[in-house]
């Protein structure tokens, strides 16, 4: 049974007839609206957000690399530093050669030491350092102990001196010769882990 449907578009009215050639093309662009453009539509605002995101981290990045030089210099200078207050502080099997720079300076000095007492390793209270505590006894002239304390200050290593005492002056060659009692400390880098 097949169906025969004949219209007569003469018939039907202007408006029916400009509706119906109208109705068409207008219903795909609807229908390409809604099932292609508005869904492209949304994935292209999701892509411009994304990418304006991974623009926005690329900046940090790029700001964080001009730093990276910048910080690298820093570091490279942070590295000399310590190397230089590394010398300053001996390890303690690097304390007999502190001695011997020190007897140099009192020999260069005129100055004659005659006791050096070790004294037992303290923990300094900032914890990144150990004292190494000297007794100390020498005599010498008055204005050749102010060589040799000038002398002390200009070692690579740090040395404090304390409890500085000067008694029984003697003259000896017209000049008046004391003897000296001091202090010395040094210091040592204590390791990591303390020990």
């Amino acid at each position: 049974m097949a169906l025969n449907i004949k219209i007569d578009f003469k018939k039907i009215p202007k408006a029916g007839r400009i509706a119906i050639a109208v109705a068409p093309p207008v219903i795909i662009a609807a229908l390409v609206a809604t099932l292609v453009v508005m869904p492209k539509t949304k994935e292209i605002k999701n892509l411009k957000t994304e990418i304006s995101a991974q623009e926005s981290e690329i900046a940090k990045s790029e700001a964080m690399a001009a730093k990276l030089d910048i910080l690298k210099i820093e570091n490279e200078k942070l590295k000399k530093r310590l190397a230089e207050l590394q010398e300053q502080l001996p390890e303690e099997k690097e304390v007999s050669s502190l001695l011997k720079q020190i007897s140099e300076v009192a020999a260069k000095s005129d100055v004659d030491i005659l006791t050096w007492k070790p004294e037992p390793k303290k923990a300094h209270p900032s914890g990144i350092v150990a004292e190494i505590p000297f007794a100390v006894t020498l005599t010498s002239t008055y204005h050749n102990l102010g060589y040799f304390f000038s002398n002390l200050t200009k070692l690579n290593r740090i040395v404090n001196l304390s409890d500085i005492k000067m008694t029984n002056p003697k003259v000896q060659k017209d000049e008046a010769v004391l003897s000296i009692n001091f202090k010395a400390s040094t210091f040592s880098a204590v390791k990591e882990g303390g020990k």
